[in-house]
């Protein structure tokens, strides 16, 4: 197993919610209640259920700080590329700051680019891949307390990553919200 690096401890151990449990196509014994949260994940990257994924962020959020949205900078860790960042976040984002009055980090993140990275797979096999290249408005985080979000959790580290960059601007991460997170046993 890999060593974690700390910082990337450091960011998973801070709060994470997550609203639907994901269920990968290669889990065969998933029934009605997994097909619809796997359904719900997909409708959301293609930016079809923006709303009602916003409602419901929007609702924990006021749950959990209350007043206190206003005072929290929204931020999506970014899509695969500037299109899909638009697509899955631009309208989303608008929407959940709305609904509980925090400010919207989304214009102040920009995917401009792709570029070649060699990662390691569950086998500890390497396989290259693309990866967005990302530019921040650096200093306009300074200073600004973010929840961060993401469509979908597995191990983390993408959150975590992009948590840090913002840290390294002078954001305080207060931890992240994920519309689903993936699970690979169905529970019956």
């Amino acid at each position: 197993m890999r060593q974690t690096d700390p910082k990337i401890k450091e960011q998973l151990n801070k709060p994470q919610t997550w609203f639907v449990k994901y269920f990968p196509v290669r889990i065969k014994n998933a029934g009605e209640q997994e097909q619809a949260a796997r359904q719900l994940v997909w409708n959301f990257k293609d930016g079809k259920a923006s709303e009602a994924v916003a409602e419901t962020a929007a609702a924990r959020m006021r749950e959990q700080y209350g007043e206190d949205c206003s005072h929290i900078v929204f931020a999506p860790v970014p899509a695969s590329s500037a299109e899909k960042n638009e697509i899955r976040y631009k309208v989303f984002c608008q929407r959940v700051c709305e609904l509980t009055g925090a400010i919207n980090g989304y214009d102040h993140v920009h995917v401009v680019g792709e570029r070649l990275s060699i990662h390691e797979n569950r086998k500890t096999e390497k396989e290259i891949r693309k990866v967005n290249i990302i530019e921040f408005d650096t200093e306009w985080w300074n200073g600004k307390q973010v929840l961060c979000f993401d469509d979908i959790i597995t191990r983390g580290y993408s959150y975590a990553a992009y948590a840090n960059q913002l840290e390294e601007y002078g954001a305080r991460v207060i931890g992240g919200y994920f519309l689903a997170r993936t699970h690979y046993k169905v529970n019956k």
